[in-house]
């Protein structure tokens, strides 16, 4: 049985460049010396918990000190800004019949209230799953191993769509197939495609009009 799990932010909502934005400002009000380029080209994909903590002990500061001031700034150009990424509402419905969860980094609170505001919620509930829900986050294989077991898929029967390199090795370490996704915005200005390349992930497609066929021939191809 083939089953699917994406990964949420820069996979099917559109938020990695708020996100990014939003927590280089914070880590800077921290007193953190780093840019947005930085974090993206380090941290995307990873959780915010353990990105604080890598910058705490690289640069001994206390990163955590603005993470409320980030979370209600990034709430509000949510519901301000936030889009599903073109296509994906679309390309959702018409994959082939198979169970799909979101595995993401962000907590469940965020995952909820991101999907319902782009209207995909309801595509995956109740198969939304958290790094919070496991001991490790990616590029550790624990949260897509946990959406497995939760679908009642074997590892080597899914195949995940990810927009992150410590996505993709998360993926390839749960021993699952993977798909890298470069039709998220921030993808564009990024070096993402390169690093994907580097990476060899089973396919890379550039949109979410691309994904249904690719998925479909993936299935075929087990």
């Amino acid at each position: 049985m083939t089953a699917f799990v994406f990964d949420c932010d820069g996979v099917l909502v559109d938020s990695e460049t708020l996100s990014v934005t939003e927590l280089g400002r914070s880590l800077r009000e921290s007193g953190a010396d780093i840019d947005d380029t930085e974090i993206f080209s380090r941290m995307i994909g990873r959780p915010i918990s353990e990105i604080v903590a890598i910058i705490t002990e690289e640069q001994g500061i206390d990163a955590t000190s603005h993470l409320p001031e980030y979370r209600a700034r990034l709430r509000a150009r949510f519901e301000a800004e936030l889009t599903a990424v073109p296509g994906m509402a679309g390309a959702i419905r018409a994959l082939p019949d198979a169970p799909k969860a979101v595995a993401s980094s962000s907590t469940l609170p965020r995952l909820d209230h991101a999907l319902k505001l782009c209207g995909l919620w309801h595509d995956f509930a109740p198969h939304i799953y958290s790094a919070t829900q496991v001991a490790r986050g990616k590029p550790a294989p624990d949260l897509f191993l946990f959406a497995a077991q939760q679908l009642g898929a074997a590892p080597s029967d899914c195949i995940v769509i990810e927009d992150s390199p410590a996505g993709i090795r998360a993926a390839r370490a749960a021993g699952m197939r993977v798909v890298g996704f470069l039709g998220g915005g921030h993808a564009v200005a990024s070096d993402l495609a390169a690093r994907f390349a580097a990476l060899a992930p089973d396919r890379i497609v550039a949109t979410a009009a691309e994904l249904p066929q690719v998925l479909q021939d993936m299935m075929a191809d087990a």
